[in-house]
């Protein structure tokens, strides 16, 4: 098995015990929590690609494109489905069957990824990883509903020495979903029309 494939495999597991599960020791989690916030602190953007995969197993795949502070951008499939935070709101946009939900991105656990000035001190702790090339962080701002875990690899090419390779989402009804990223490229052009969208059409019952 690859090493991507086992810390593939190894995401999911950690946001379940993450709620529970004890600190790492104080000294190591703050320079760590450190090396997060300045990896977090230097992208301003990034493109990439995705997998997500929720509660029930199912997996969708696409493209991401994400702009500090308050955008990001996941395009499902041939584009029928839609995830986009504009600055201000979090939108899920189905055009297959006409709908959209809106949800304020500050209530939202992208809201801590998204942040135009990440801190970390009093909202994060690092997760203790079995293995020392991956870094795993647990993130909850208290105003916020939900929780995400973040999961880095130590790579020195990286900005601040970590890329970020996925997360889980845990919502304030204990729903998880997964999200693993590829072909990462950090502070490349994103352009604004990236945030907006089309209204969907609403189907004729």
């Amino acid at each position: 098995m690859t090493f991507p494939t086992a810390f593939a495999r190894a995401l999911a597991p950690v946001a379940i015990v993450a709620a529970a599960a004890v600190p790492a020791p104080a000294a190591a989690n703050q320079a760590d929590l450190a090396k997060v916030q300045a990896h977090l602190t230097a992208v301003q953007s990034m493109t990439a690609n995705f997998v997500q995969t929720d509660a029930r197993g199912r997996s969708m795949s696409g493209t991401l494109q994400l702009k500090r502070p308050g955008r990001i951008r996941f395009q499902y499939g041939s584009g029928d489905l839609l995830l986009v935070a504009d600055g201000n709101r979090l939108n899920f946009l189905d055009y297959q069957v006409g709908q959209k939900s809106t949800w304020p991105l500050n209530k939202t656990p992208l809201g801590v990824l998204l942040a135009a000035n990440p801190n970390l001190k009093s909202r994060a702790q690092v997760m203790p990883s079995e293995d020392p090339r991956v870094l795993v962080v647990r993130a909850r701002d208290p105003a916020q509903f939900g929780t995400l875990v973040l999961a880095f690899l130590r790579e020195p090419s990286a900005p601040a020495g970590l890329k970020l390779y996925g997360w889980t989402a845990v919502d304030a009804q204990n729903k998880r979903t997964t999200v693993r990223l590829s072909d990462q490229r950090y502070n490349v052009a994103v352009p604004e029309s990236a945030f907006s969208f089309r209204e969907p059409a609403k189907k004729r019952r």
